[in-house]
């Protein structure tokens, strides 16, 4: 006799064709009041084990170690962190009411970004559910970003040698100013950002390629971009893997961003993306990065829209 349960549970497995990467620490964050809604990870879990995601689908990442974020940040900064004896001027960049708890926030969402990349590379696609905080600098958090995961992951990964050449996919509204800053100049990694530029950052860093628009600028020239340079640039640089920043922040009822993307558009974005890649059979790891939109649904329906793109992709 056929055990139906059973086979409903097999489904539910082999519904999402990749890994998702997730922790409760990324929710319990207290930040009070903030615009930065931690609570949207949590959101976006309940919605993936509704859509069919099963308990196994999902990676828990533990804190990432002190030398593997020294790659990176400064042993200075790394003791100002723990100690929390950073300056009003570096609170004041980070944007962040500071705790000792969101040093553990921060380390998590580092490890979780490195367990997702090394699951990239052996399956094919992973998806992190957070990540993305690239305004980090070496010595300093900026814009709600204490330590930039996406370097460390880009980092420790050449390190242990799985890859020589990294492709960074900024999509977030704001610029990746820390990460750019920590690859300037670098010809191992390309650090691609699309954004807005009369937006914070104030004072924009040097991308390997940097494409700014402007407030109300809107989908069709968004796309019009993102298509002029994809798979174009997927096939000049041959990256071994590709980190795609996929903010929800383009959207056009972002509090903080105003390129007034709708949310076809941004699925599009999502398409081209991760489409041409797939076709180049290069690894992406999904980094959900931004989004505060005025009612949380929308960031968290955005989020939800890139994994629904990214698994239709993959089972093709």
């Amino acid at each position: 006799m056929i055990d139906l349960f059973r086979l409903l549970r097999l489904f539910q497995r082999n519904k999402f064709p990749f890994k998702f990467v997730y922790s409760d620490v990324y929710w319990m964050a207290d930040l009070g009041n903030h615009v930065f809604p931690v609570k949207k990870y949590r959101l976006i879990y309940r919605n993936l084990l509704i859509s069919g995601a099963h308990k196994d689908n999902f990676l828990s990442p533990g804190q990432a170690d002190e030398e593997d974020i020294r790659l990176v940040h400064t042993e200075k900064y790394l003791k100002k962190l723990k100690t929390g004896k950073l300056s009003h001027s570096e609170m004041m960049k980070l944007e962040l009411p500071y705790k000792p708890e969101l040093l553990k926030f921060a380390r998590v969402h580092v490890g979780g970004s490195l367990l997702a990349a090394r699951r990239a590379l052996r399956e094919g696609l992973a998806v992190h559910v957070g990540g993305g905080f690239h305004h980090a600098y070496p010595d300093h958090g900026e814009g709600f970003c204490m330590l930039n995961d996406v370097a460390v992951a880009v980092e420790k990964l050449r390190q242990e040698e799985k890859v020589q050449k990294a492709m960074i996919v900024d999509c977030d509204v704001h610029q990746g100013n820390g990460t750019a800053a920590v690859f300037s100049n670098r010809k191992d990694v390309f650090t691609f950002s699309l954004h807005q530029m009369d937006i914070y950052p104030a004072r924009k860093e040097t991308s390997s390629l940097d494409k700014g628009m402007w407030s109300g600028d809107g989908d069709e020239k968004y796309l019009s971009i993102l298509r002029s340079h994809f798979p174009d640039l997927y096939k000049q640089y041959k990256p071994e893997i590709v980190f795609y920043l996929a903010g929800a922040d383009p959207y056009e009822r972002d509090q903080l961003g105003g390129l007034k993307l709708t949310k076809e558009g941004l699925k599009e974005r999502d398409r081209v993306v991760l489409r041409e890649a797939k076709n180049l059979q290069i690894p992406v790891v999904i980094l959900l990065a931004g989004g505060y939109a005025y009612d949380v649904q929308d960031t968290v329906d955005i989020h939800l829209n890139t994994i629904k793109t990214a698994q239709k992709i993959q089972k093709k």
